[in-house]
């Protein structure tokens, strides 16, 4: 069969279908390694587990959990969990398969793999979260390991889910094993800057590609969509570089101030409550308005699916930087390039979390830890040669970042794909 998995079928606009089309793209440039294709249209192994937890109403309420191999070809799964209402399996397939993409992409020896259970977090108890948290670990824990699939902190998770995780893998398997998950609190054996990690990396791409087109920071105009971990930290490096915030948008609405919002302002009232709404240091505009903003710099750092053909068709940035995963539709993509918008993909542009979640297991595994000057330091320095590489990839053969990254990518995916041969 030829479908791209045979138990479960695509829809047109899901996400995984975006990545299908990304893969299609790629093809043409990989040469003999082509016949190996279809291995990026198949995960690997697909773990769907129902996660029971007792409420502390005393009611018994059933969740549906996933975890997905994309591909173990360059070695162990690596991503995060996501906790979100609207998590579905053709959504973990897709960001399990966009993690493969990116450990390959900054040449990380992993491959790609992610989880979810479709849960709205924020109506359950701090208790039932942690029970919900052991029981899908208890789950999973067929499939992971610290040298089979480590997770992450995702959409709605976070040091202390990490924490349980640790916990309950490490119970089950009757010794402490800190390498089972990155993302944990540092007195457990998480890394410095991790936290920030994703926003430096989408600050550090976005420098490289500004460079390249001739735009300067120094008074450049951001938007950001998302001002969770991956939206602040990369609004206030860009800040810090002497650009402005000029617009901001999350799920309680959104802001805008031509002069430039104050970020460490704007990023307390968001802590305190919540969100962007009623920040009394900008102007609020309608959602859809977001997309009309005049800025050099587009930063969408939220959900998947944001930027289609038609608000493609109105942004008004020189450079859009993915913070988020896929939040650009491929039909989008061709829009942006056919009016000259550079866009640094996902795929790189956020690559910078699970390096420092490298580091982190690598020094879990020597129990020798790193400052966070050494850990910036070694993130700026592979970030930029993956930049650098890709940059050199786009223009060789005239392609989209997009592609290119694909490209520099899949060729070491199925690389190693053909080298470990098919067994037996």
């Amino acid at each position: 069969m030829n479908d791209a998995l045979s138990f479960a079928p695509h829809q047109a606009d899901s996400a995984w279908a975006t990545y299908l089309s990304q893969v299609d793209r790629v093809v043409p440039y990989l040469g003999r390694l082509a016949r190996w294709a279809d291995t990026l249209k198949r995960p690997k192994r697909v773990l769907i587990v129902d996660v029971p937890i007792e409420l502390d109403n005393g009611t018994v309420a059933h969740f549906e959990g996933y975890r997905v191999q994309h591909n173990l070809s360059r070695g162990p799964g690596k991503g995060g969990v996501r906790y979100h209402p609207d998590v579905t399996l053709q959504e973990v397939m897709a960001l399990s398969a966009w993690m493969s993409i990116k450990n390959a992409a900054v040449n990380l020896p992993y491959g790609g793999a992610k989880g979810g259970i479709r849960v709205n977090p924020k109506a359950l108890s701090h208790k039932e979260l942690e029970k919900l948290t052991r029981r899908y670990t208890s789950e999973i824990g067929l499939i992971i390991g610290p040298q089979q699939d480590i997770p992450a902190p995702d959409v709605n998770t976070n040091a202390q889910i990490m924490a349980w995780m640790m916990d309950t893998y490490s119970m089950n398997v009757g010794a402490t094993a800190t390498g089972v998950v990155t993302g944990k609190p540092i007195h457990l054996g998480g890394s410095l800057g991790r936290v920030k990690a994703t926003g430096r990396g989408v600050f550090v791409t976005g420098r490289e590609a500004a460079q390249r087109i001739g735009l300067s920071l120094e008074g450049a105009r951001v938007a950001v969509q998302g001002l969770g971990n991956v939206g602040s930290a990369a609004a206030e490096l860009f800040v810090q570089a002497g650009a402005k915030l000029v617009a901001a948008q999350d799920h309680t609405g959104s802001l805008i101030n031509t002069r430039g919002l104050d970020v460490a302002a704007l990023l307390a009232h968001v802590k305190e409550r919540g969100g962007v709404a009623d920040f009394p240091g900008g102007e609020p505009m309608a959602d859809e308005a977001f997309w009309d903003v005049d800025c050099d710099i587009l930063i969408p750092a939220a959900l998947e699916g944001q930027i289609t053909p038609e608000r493609a068709q109105r942004l008004r940035a020189r450079l859009v930087l993915e913070g988020a995963n896929g939040p650009t539709l491929p039909v989008a993509d061709d829009v942006l390039a056919d009016r000259g918008i550079l866009v640094v993909p996902d795929v790189i542009c956020n690559a910078g979390g699970v390096t420092v979640s490298y580091f982190e297991w690598v020094q879990d595994f020597s129990s020798f830890f790193w400052t966070e000057d050494e850990i910036n330091a070694r993130l700026d320095k592979i970030m930029v040669g993956a930049f650098n590489r890709i940059w050199d990839t786009s223009e060789q053969h005239r392609i989209s970042l997009r592609t290119a990254t694909f490209a520099v990518a899949c060729e070491r995916i199925l690389m190693a794909r053909e080298d470990r041969g098919l067994y037996p």
